[in-house]
């Protein structure tokens, strides 16, 4: 039974994928506006429904592997080791998808990501979903650190000074990758800017919100 499941989550995760890359080519090549659902669904080789049941909408299909990582902040924050600070437990998260080369942190060889960001800066509705999803992201994490500490106020400027942080790392990531330097040397120096940036928020925040 659990093998059967796995085959069948298998199965979803290549059908999303080949959904995925069916829209980000299509909508690279004649812009998103212009492209529709039905024939994102002919060039994946399902049909309308199975895009609509996968994904929701044409802009998740596109910002749908974005998405999934929504609550990485706030799981590092309410899933780190005892003693740690907040800004420690996502210094090492951060460190880890860089190391990891991980696309969700804007590290990624595959020409269909910097597609994607393109799109979204071409494109005001996807431009609005992203606006969202790091809203999304604050929200979560501004609840963990709420929860702990019992102070909604200092919580959102705190969880505003972390992913801050964690978003200007992100965002000079996509940059250089955006003007062709290597995704190696990218991902030295995001080491070494995280670093830096996290030391910084650290000093502001001095151990927020203490040991748990």
């Amino acid at each position: 039974m659990t093998e059967e499941l796995g085959l069948r989550e298998r199965k979803k995760r290549q059908t999303a994928s080949r959904i995925w890359r069916a829209a980000v080519d299509l909508c690279s090549e004649r812009g998103f506006d212009h492209v529709s659902v039905a024939e994102i669904a002919e060039a994946a080789e399902v049909s309308k429904m199975t895009v609509f049941n996968y994904f929701g909408t044409k802009e998740g299909v596109i910002v749908s592997p974005m998405e999934e990582h929504v609550g990485d902040a706030a799981r590092a924050v309410r899933e780190r080791r005892p003693g740690d600070s907040a800004v420690t437990a996502l210094r090492e998260a951060f460190l880890e998808q860089v190391a990891a080369r991980d696309p969700a942190v804007g590290l990624s060889g595959d020409p269909r990501a910097m597609k994607v960001r393109q799109l979204i800066g071409d494109t005001p509705t996807l431009a609005h979903r992203m606006v969202v999803f790091h809203m999304r992201a604050l929200q979560l994490l501004e609840d963990a650190l709420a929860e702990e500490t019992g102070d909604p106020f200092l919580a959102r400027v705190a969880a505003a000074q972390l992913l801050g942080a964690r978003n200007a790392l992100i965002m000079e990531n996509h940059r250089r990758t955006l003007e062709g330097d290597p995704l190696d040397t990218i991902a030295e120096d995001c080491a070494a800017y995280a670093e830096r940036a996290f030391e910084q928020v650290e000093k502001g925040l001095q151990g927020y919100p203490g040991p748990h």
